[in-house]
This record gives C-alpha cells, structure tokens and sequence, in this order.
C-alpha cells in the first residue's frame, strides 16, 4: 500500500489523503480546508469548489485523473441549500473534472468534523496499472 499525503493540502492529522493499493486509491473525506487548514468562506458553492479540488489532488497525487472515480459520497449539513445550488456546483465539477460522472450518494449529515464545514467529498478511483489490453 502507498498512503499519500500531497503537499499542497492541509497536513493531516490521524488520517491519510489517500491510500493506493495496486489499481484502487480510496481518497479521504475532503472538506473546503484550505491548504493553511481553515475552511475557505462563502458559501456551499465555494465549500464544493475547495472541497472537491482538494479530493482531485490527492487523487492526482496518488496516480489517478478524474475520469479514474468510480464513486463519489457528498456530505452535507444542508441538503436544500446545495440543492438551490446545484446548476452552478454542476458548473465547477465540469469545470475540475468535465462531463463523466461517477456513481454518487448525497447523504445529509448533521455536522462534519469543522463546525464551519458545510460539505465533505469522499471516493474512490481505479486506475490502470498494467499496459496489457483486453481482447476483442
């Protein structure tokens, strides 16, 4: 296993960004910490922005791209405040990671680990160790 912790993320603190085993990486729950581990202000829009391009790094930092997620759970202490805001949070993720999507659960939770927190993104991706392609 390689646990991988990017630089350019907060330094964690009892827990690893992501963990790779061969093909699969398992990326932590990210909230919208920046990397001085505060979380950005604003809003779900903002929080979904900080949160979701802290999760692509340490899924870049551990070998994988975006269309590499297979799932992808959003917590969230406001489920109708990210629902009003769900064209413009479909906005940033084809803007981060384009039109693909992963298999996804939005679960609505009463608070996160930092109480200013409004959105956690947890996943989980596959990537292509070997260069042996199937048969038709």
């Amino acid at each position: 296993m390689e646990y991988v912790n990017p630089p350019e993320l907060a330094r964690p603190s009892g827990f690893t960004h992501a963990v790779r085993h061969g093909d699969a990486i398992h990326l932590s729950g990210q909230t919208a910490m920046d990397g001085d581990g505060k979380i950005v202000p604003g809003g779900i829009v903002e929080q979904f922005r900080q949160a979701f391009t802290n999760l692509l790094t340490a899924l870049r930092a551990a070998g994988g791209q975006p269309p590499d997620l297979l799932g992808v759970t959003i917590y969230l202490t406001d489920i109708p405040d990210y629902q009003r805001c769900g064209r413009e949070i479909g906005r940033v993720w084809r803007e981060l990671a384009g039109t693909d999507y992963p298999a996804m659960a939005g679960i609505g939770v009463t608070s996160l680990w930092q109480p200013e927190a409004l959105i956690e993104i947890q996943g989980v991706a596959a990537v292509r160790t070997g260069t042996a392609q199937a048969s038709p």
